[in-house]
């Protein structure tokens, strides 16, 4: 699978960031836009499926689909970029400051948004055969989803806030592994595959994706969820966010970086030199 080294995909890493950071608005916004939708349609399948079949395990396994479509077709998730952009700054790569990571991250939320909130008015409209039925029992399990992942977490005042920061911090550390391993091959199925492993470990463990729940709160809340805009803003998307980034950044982008890229030197082992020349007796 032309699996690349440690040191290889690192710089590719770095370089990832370096080139986000130059990329134009326009092309920023339309590959962030994609990435939402994307992960959108492939978190409304996961829930179809689990709900479906009941076996929550098979929706787990099958989500990854749709991250490893828009990380092939180079579109950007606000996961993503938190991890590889701050990567070029610390190594002073021409043009790369603080003011235009946040500008790229900033630009990629509005993307990673629209996309979402687009898919969510599709499959709302679709569920509801135009807002004229009842959604049935997905549009159920969503609302309920989306009242339990913030009011839940509200009940519990900082201690829920922080529990979502938590959650953030360990789904993009698992997410983060998943945009590095489109990296460590050169082959299709290799990237899938290291794409497909971390990213249905945090989907299983029901971990904070901030673009995923950029879907499903939306969604819920057009469905009838019983939680507000501001309550999903406070209680799930602004500390999902922020662990995102924190998780991403130090479990992952920073790790990498400084054992790969930015290794200190080896150790100076003292050898004797009188034991070295010494020969074993056969």
């Amino acid at each position: 699978m032309a699996y690349l080294l440690p040191a290889e995909f690192a710089t590719k890493m770095v370089d990832a960031g370096e080139a986000k950071i130059y990329m134009s608005t326009r092309d920023t916004l339309i590959r962030a836009y994609m990435a939402g939708a994307i992960l959108a349609l492939a978190a409304v399948f996961a829930v179809t499926i689990a709900v479906q079949t009941g076996v929550f395990l098979l929706g787990a396994v099958l989500f990854p689909v749709g991250f490893c479509m828009l990380y092939l077709m180079g579109f950007d998730l606000l996961t993503g970029v938190f991890v590889l952009t701050p990567l070029a700054w610390l190594a002073q790569r021409p043009g790369v400051t603080p003011k235009q990571i946040l500008r790229n991250w900033g630009l990629v939320f509005l993307g990673n948004f629209g996309g979402a909130l687009t898919v969510a008015f599709m499959m709302s409209f679709i569920f509801t055969m135009g807002y004229n039925v009842d959604g049935g029992a997905i549009a159920t399990k969503v609302a309920s989803i989306g009242e339990a992942r913030t009011l839940g977490y509200a009940e519990h005042g900082v201690a829920g806030w922080f529990t979502i920061f938590i959650r953030g911090m360990l789904c993009n550390w698992m997410v983060s592994l998943g945009v590095v391993g489109a990296m460590i091959s050169t082959h299709v199925s290799g990237k899938v595959l290291a794409m497909w492993m971390p990213i249905m470990l945090f989907f299983f463990m029901g971990f904070e994706h901030s673009v995923v729940n950029m879907f499903l709160f939306p969604f819920g809340l057009i469905m009838g969820g019983d939680f507000s805009v501001m309550d999903y803003f406070i209680w799930n998307e602004i500390p999902t966010a922020l662990g995102n980034l924190v998780g991403g950044l130090a479990f992952t982008g920073l790790t990498l970086y400084t054992t790969h890229v930015k290794t200190l030197p080896k150790r100076i082992i003292p050898v004797d030199k009188a034991a070295a020349s010494q020969t074993l007796p056969i």
